[in-house]
C-alpha cells in the first residue's frame, strides 16, 4: 500500500539532551529527568509544556522535565549505569525489563501499573521510500531482492532496528509461513543494509541527507518529520501486514524513592493517558490509546493489519533472549552475512 504524504509542520531538533517545561531562568520546585528513545524528542518536548502547566495549576508547584535521547538500549544501559532517570519512556518493554533484570530499578511487574500494559501510544513500522518509488517496494519481501539497498538501525542497540526485524519475520509467521522461511528473508533483508547506525535519527540522517539506501525503514511517526526536515519527495509504503509498536513507560523507582519526586514522576506519566496527552501524541503522529481522540485523528492513521510481539513471539523477553542477546539468531544471521561477502 503506497500513501504520499503531505510536508509536515513539525520540526526535528538534533539534541540529544532538551530541557524543558520551564523559560530559561526560572526556579522550579521538582525537576525530573525522562530517559526515551531516539525519535521521541518532539513529542515529549510539546508534552512537557502541557504537563508542566497542568500541575501548576492543579498543585501550585512549579515542575521542570529534562529529556535525554538516544538508541533504546543505550539509553536503557546508561540509566543501569547510574542516569538518575526519574521516568523512562522506551519503544518496546524488554528496555524496561533490563531495568529490572540487572539492576532492580523497578519491579519486574512494572507494566502492570498502568494501563494498557503502560503503553500509552503506539506506532506501526514502514517502510520509506524515494520519489516514484524505483525500486517498486510493495512489502517486505522487497526488500530481500538483490540490488535494493535498505537502511535500517542496529537491532542490538535500536528499538527501532528491533521492531523492524520482527516485523519482517513475523509477516512471515501471520501468513502461514515457517520459521525457517522467516528467517531466511530477514537474513536477505539484512544482508542488504549498507550501515547500521546506532539509533533511529541516525539513520534517517544517512537516509535522507547522505542519500543512502533505496529504503529506509521506520516508525509512522517519524515519516512527517522526515518529510518536514530534509524537504524530499519520499512516499511512505504500507506493507500487507507490519508490527504494532507499543511505546511502554515506567517510574524507576529507585530513582525517585531516593530523590523524593515519586508523587511527581507517576502524574507525569498518568497524564500521558489524558485528552490532552493523547491530542499531543496523535498531533506528533503516535496512535493514541483513547478511541475518542483516535476518532478526531481517523484521517491521519491508515489502517493496517498488525501484530503484537507477544502474538507472534511470545513476549519481549522471549523475543530478546531467542533473537537478540549475544549469539542469537540476529547475531547468527549477521555472522553468516559476513562470511558469504
Amino acid at each position: 500500500m503506497l500513501f504520499s504524504l503531505k510536508t509536515s509542520l513539525l520540526r526535528l531538533t538534533a539534541v540529544a539532551v532538551i530541557a524543558s517545561g520551564l523559560s530559561a531562568g526560572a526556579q522550579a520546585d521538582t525537576n525530573l529527568l525522562n530517559v526515551s528513545y531516539d525519535v521521541s524528542r518532539e513529542f515529549y518536548k510539546a508534552y512537557n509544556v502541557a504537563f508542566a502547566k497542568h500541575w501548576k495549576q492543579t498543585t501550585g508547584e512549579t515542575v521542570s522535565i529534562n529529556q535525554s535521547h538516544g538508541g533504546s538500549s543505550k539509553q536503557a544501559g546508561s540509566v543501569i549505569a547510574g542516569l538518575a532517570a526519574d521516568v523512562i519512556t522506551m519503544n518496546q518493554a524488554s528496555d524496561i525489563d533490563i531495568l529490572a533484570d540487572r539492576g532492580a530499578l523497578v519491579p519486574v511487574d512494572w507494566a502492570k501499573r498502568f494501563p494498557h500494559n503502560s503503553a500509552p501510544t503506539t506506532s506501526v513500522t514502514v517502510i520509506l521510500v524515494r520519489k516514484g518509488n524505483p525500486k517498486g517496494i510493495k512489502d517486505w519481501a522487497d526488500l530481500a531482492k538483490p540490488g535494493v539497498s535498505v537502511v535500517i538501525p542496529n537491532p542490538k542497540t535500536a528499538g527501532n532496528g528491533r521492531y523492524t526485524y520482527l516485523a519482517a519475520w513475523g509477516s512471515v509467521i501471520k501468513t502461514g509461513g515457517k520459521p525457517e522461511q522467516a528467517r531466511a528473508l530477514v537474513t536477505k533483508i539484512f544482508a542488504n543494509v549498507p550501515v547500521f547506525d546506532g539509533g533511529g535519527r541516525a539513520a534517517t540522517t544517512t537516509f535522507a541527507q547522505r542519500n543512502m539506501g533505496d529504503a529506509l525503514v521506520t516508525f509512522e511517526s517519524e515519516v512527517p518529520l522526515i518529510q518536514n526536515e530534509f524537504k524530499g519527495d519520499y512516499q511512505v509504503v504500507y506493507p500487507k501486514i507490519t508490527i504494532l509498536a507499543e511505546n511502554p513507560v515506567s517510574v524507576v523507582d529507585k530513582v525517585v524513592d531516593k530523590k523524593g519526586t515519586r508523587k511527581q514522576a507517576e502524574a507525569y506519566l498518568k497524564y500521558l493517558w489524558s485528552d490532552e496527552g493523547q491530542q499531543i501524541a496523535a498531533k506528533f503522529h503516535l496512535r493514541p490509546r483513547s478511541d475518542k481522540v483516535l476518532a478526531q485523528y481517523k484521517s491521519a492513521f491508515l489502517p493496517v493489519t498488525t501484530f503484537t510481539v507477544d502474538e507472534v513471539f511470545g513476549s519481549w523477553r522471549k523475543a530478546q533472549n531467542d533473537h537478540f542477546k549475544d549469539g542469537g539468531i540476529y547475531d547468527q544471521i549477521t555472522l553468516s552475512g559476513r562470511r558469504n561477502q
